[in-house]
C-alpha cells in the first residue's frame, strides 16, 4: 500500500510539472513579453536615452537579442528574424567601439550577427566580427573580462566562431580568458569555489564584506555567469577542449544556488544577505533558469533535485514579474552590486528594458525545450 501511494504520490508531481510547463502556455508567456517591447520600441535603431544618449547596439540590447533569437528558435516568426535584421543592417554589423574594442560588452551583439549568418551566409555579416575576433586572438591579453558580466558577453563569441571556423584557438583563448577571470583577477580569482558562487569584480572579492558579515554575490552577475556557461556548452561539440571544466563549474553553481532560492521563488539581489537589498530580482531569477534548465535538459543537472527549483522559479516570474501586456516588473536596472537600481517593485520601469526581457527569453526557451 505504501508503495502504491509513493507510486501515486510521484506520478502526481511530475504531473503538476507538467502542466506547469505546457509549452503553449510557456510560449504564450514569451511572446506577449516580446512583442510589448518590440511595439515599445518599433525603430531598431532608434538611440536609448537614459542618464544619456546610448547607441542601440550596447550590451543591453545585445543581451535582448540573445532572447530574441532563442524565441526565433523555438518559434521562426518571420517578424523576429526582420527585427533583428533591421537592427544588424541599421549597426553595418558593427559594434559600439568598432573592431579594435576589447571590451566584451561591445562585441556582445557579434552573437546576434553570428546567429543571423547561420541563417543565411553572407560574408558582410561577420566582416566586423571576424576582424574584432582575431585581434583579440592574436593578441596576448587575457585579463580583458575583469568583471563577470563580460564573461556572458564574450564567451559565447568566441565559441559561435570557433564552431563557424572550425578552429580550436577560439576555444582555447576563450578558456584562458575565462580561467583568468575564475583564478587571477582580484586577489585569487573572482571564483570563490568554498561558496559555489562569484564576486562581481575585484571591488567584492575579500574582505569587502556585506552588513551581515558575509561576501557579496550579486545576482545577475552570478546569472550571467551560469548562462554563460550554459550556452557555451550548447555551442561547442562534444568533444571541444575543456568542456569538462564548465560543466563542472555549473553544477556547483547550481547546487550553491538550491539553498538560497527564495520560499517565492526568486532569489535575492544579494544572493547571501537577504537584509541588504535581498529582495526578489527578475533578471538573476531568470539567467539561474536558464542555466539550471540548460543543466537538467542536458543530463548534466539531475531533474529530481532541480526541477521543483525551476517550477517554483518560473512560476514566480510568470505571476509575480510579468504583467498581462508584457511588460516585466521586479528588475533591476543596470549596475554593479545589490544597492543598485533600488528600490524595485512590480511596476517599477528599469533604466533599461531591454535586457530584462532577454534574459526572461532565454529561461523560456530551455524550459520550452523540457521533455
Amino acid at each position: 500500500m505504501k508503495k502504491l501511494l509513493l507510486i501515486f504520490a510521484i506520478g502526481a508531481f511530475y504531473n503538476a510539472t507538467a502542466q506547469q510547463f505546457d509549452k503553449k502556455l510557456v510560449l504564450k508567456q514569451m511572446i506577449s513579453a516580446n512583442d510589448y517591447f518590440m511595439q515599445k520600441w518599433p525603430e531598431t535603431g532608434k538611440t536609448i536615452i537614459t542618464n544619456k544618449e546610448r547607441p542601440s547596439n550596447i550590451w543591453t540590447r545585445g543581451v535582448y537579442y540573445e532572447g530574441l533569437m532563442a524565441l526565433h528558435e523555438i518559434f521562426p516568426k518571420d517578424a523576429y528574424y526582420d527585427y533583428a535584421m533591421s537592427w544588424s543592417e541599421f549597426h553595418k554589423w558593427g559594434f559600439n567601439g568598432g573592431n579594435t574594442t576589447r571590451n566584451a560588452d561591445n562585441y556582445c551583439a557579434a552573437q546576434t550577427y553570428i546567429d543571423l549568418y547561420n541563417l543565411e551566409p553572407d560574408s558582410k555579416k561577420l566582416k566586423n566580427t571576424k576582424a574584432n575576433l582575431n585581434m583579440l586572438l592574436n593578441t596576448p591579453q587575457l585579463d580583458d573580462w575583469s568583471w563577470i558580466d563580460a564573461i556572458q558577453m564574450g564567451m559565447p563569441v568566441f565559441a559561435k566562431m570557433g564552431v563557424l571556423e572550425k578552429d580550436n584557438r577560439y576555444f582555447e583563448k576563450m578558456y584562458q580568458m575565462y580561467m583568468y577571470s575564475r583564478n587571477k583577477h582580484g586577489d585569487h580569482g573572482l571564483f570563490n569555489p568554498k561558496d559555489g558562487l562569484w564576486w562581481r569584480d575585484a571591488d567584492f572579492d575579500p574582505p569587502y564584506k556585506e552588513p551581515n558579515g558575509e561576501d557579496c554575490y550579486w545576482s545577475r552577475g552570478n546569472g550571467w555567469v551560469i548562462a554563460a556557461l550554459a550556452k557555451v556548452l550548447t555551442i561547442i561539440p562534444e568533444n571541444a577542449p575543456h568542456r569538462e571544466q564548465y560543466a563542472k563549474d555549473l553544477k556547483a553553481m547550481a547546487a550553491a544556488l538550491v539553498p538560497i532560492q527564495r520560499p517565492d521563488g526568486f532569489w535575492n539581489v544579494s544572493l547571501h544577505d537577504p537584509t541588504n537589498f535581498g529582495g526578489k530580482e527578475a533578471s538573476g531569477t531568470a539567467l539561474f533558469i536558464y542555466g539550471i534548465a540548460y543543466g537538467v535538459n542536458n543530463g548534466i543537472l539531475k531533474k529530481e533535485t532541480y526541477l521543483p527549483v525551476i517550477e517554483k522559479a518560473w512560476n514566480a516570474l510568470t505571476k509575480e514579474s510579468l504583467h498581462e501586456n508584457g511588460f516585466l516588473g521586479f528588475l533591476q536596472s543596470t549596475g554593479k552590486e545589490p544597492k543598485d537600481g533600488q528600490p524595485l517593485s512590480y511596476d517599477k520601469i528599469p533604466d533599461f528594458e531591454d535586457y530584462g526581457l532577454g534574459c526572461f527569453l532565454l529561461a523560456g526557451s530551455e524550459i520550452y525545450k523540457m521533455k
